[in-house]
């Protein structure tokens, strides 16, 4: 068949796109950024479900197409990237023009568990108006309703991991909140089985189907975070209770960082529960999906990734807070007069004195600030190595007594560069 496929580059339309080749079919690649393929069963299109809302456009891409998947999807809004457009607006425009083809066959929404009557948050009803409409219309259809999905790449699983890696998890509120982790390659391999079996509509249901897809077992989501931890060959996590009214002040404080899982929608739907019956998806991968204790392939590799996934947080704003601080402290913490002495011993003229004293507290406190917020960092360890070298070369010749000092305050920099340089080497670029 051939196979538009919106969201390909996405954590779950690339495991898709790879299982829709290994099938042998010809698959669209709907993407913002399209580029050649030397596969002739493999194309790329230019698409923006930030963009792309009306009908006619979707239309256009329709011709020789025989099945629709859509794995667009967004956890947090950014910018244009929301969820009025992505999951509402950009879908329906998709579904309305696959209803008007005459070649399109069948569609698959990847839609989520909790987009139901019971739907309380923005992300849930903002997939739920899109999988209504989707089954308003006389195209047949597949509303694929995925528990939370685990994958070693993927950036809730990695998020999750460092959680369960930790000494110990904080479990916010008192409800169940059950979880049922499903597997990303059962997760793919189910949507693959829907294009084999086409499981039979119900009877008054329409021309869709909702298709639940989840892991083996229902758990409380600190006995995953657990499981994961048990698999990694960790022991036993402390779990600290936090009570209702403070489990909501925390996700309210969640959604003002960057990047975090936590908010008060997260908190909600985590409350709500995230379980469903497996029967769907035993029968379309044909065997019991992979329970959790075997989602963890490598348990050291993992481990490891796991715990630097805070650790190297905590190092990085210990750093930082050096710089801050002894900003602080050379404004004047520490006595200015005193602080001149030692510049004029390293060969500093008077009238320069305010300004290296005063410039170099300025530049520490950039560095300080910059760990703490810029997003690119490398240049930035590099330029600590270099100013912390050159700090420690020029002590040491100007200023020996520090060298030789019991406190080690010249010999304390070794570790710093080393903990600067390890940094260096695993930011990303």
């Amino acid at each position: 068949m051939r196979i538009l496929l919106t969201g390909a580059s996405g954590f779950i339309g690339q495991h898709l796109l790879q299982a829709l080749l290994a099938e042998g079919h010809h698959v669209v690649c709907a993407v913002r950024k399209a580029r050649t393929s030397n596969d002739p069963r493999l194309s790329y299109i230019h698409a923006d479900f930030a963009n792309d809302t009306e009908q006619s456009v979707w239309l256009a891409r329709l011709s020789g197409i025989d099945v629709v998947i859509n794995t667009v999807g967004i956890f947090r809004e950014s910018g244009s990237q929301t969820f009025e457009r992505l999951h509402t607006q950009a879908p329906r425009a998709l579904f309305a023009a696959c209803a008007e083809s005459h070649e399109v066959q069948m569609v698959v929404q990847l839609s989520a568990l909790g987009a139901d009557r019971d739907a309380d948050t923005r992300y849930h009803l903002s997939k739920k108006a899109a999988d209504d409409f989707l089954a308003s219309l006389p195209v047949r259809a597949y509303i694929v309703q995925p528990s939370l999905v685990y994958g070693s790449e993927g950036a809730s699983a990695r998020a999750f991991r460092t959680l369960a890696s930790m000494p110990l998890t904080v479990r916010f509120g008192s409800a169940p909140q059950l979880v049922q982790p499903i597997h990303v390659d059962d997760l793919v391999a189910a949507i693959v089985g829907l294009l084999k079996h086409r499981l039979p509509l119900m009877p008054g249901e329409g021309t869709a189907l909702r298709v639940p897809l989840v892991g083996p077992q229902a758990m409380p989501f600190t006995d995953y975070l657990q499981a994961l931890r048990t698999a990694m060959g960790m022991g036993r996590q402390r779990v600290l209770p936090l009570p209702g009214l403070l489990a909501r002040m925390a996700a309210k404080a969640g959604r003002l960082l960057p990047g975090g899982l936590l908010d008060e929608d997260a908190l909600r739907m985590l409350d709500r529960g995230n379980a469903a019956d497996v029967a769907m998806t035993t029968q379309l991968i044909g065997h019991p999906p992979r329970p959790v204790s075997d989602f963890i392939g490598q348990p050291g590799a993992e481990r490891t990734r796991a715990k630097l996934g805070w650790l190297l947080p905590v190092l990085r704003y210990s750093i930082a807070a050096v710089w801050i601080i002894t900003a602080i402290v050379s404004y004047g913490l520490y006595p200015v007069q005193a602080s001149y002495e030692l510049l004029a011993r390293t060969g500093i003229p008077e009238s320069l004195q305010p300004l290296m004293l005063y410039g170099a507290a300025t530049f520490d406190l950039v560095l300080g600030l910059g760990i703490l917020l810029l997003a690119r960092r490398r240049w930035l360890w590099l330029a600590q190595l270099g100013l912390i070298g050159f700090y420690t070369v020029v002590i040491a010749i100007k200023l020996p007594e520090f060298l030789l000092h019991p406190y080690g305050p010249l010999t304390k920099n070794l570790p710093m560069l080393a903990a600067i340089w390890l940094l260096y080497e695993l930011e990303e670029d």
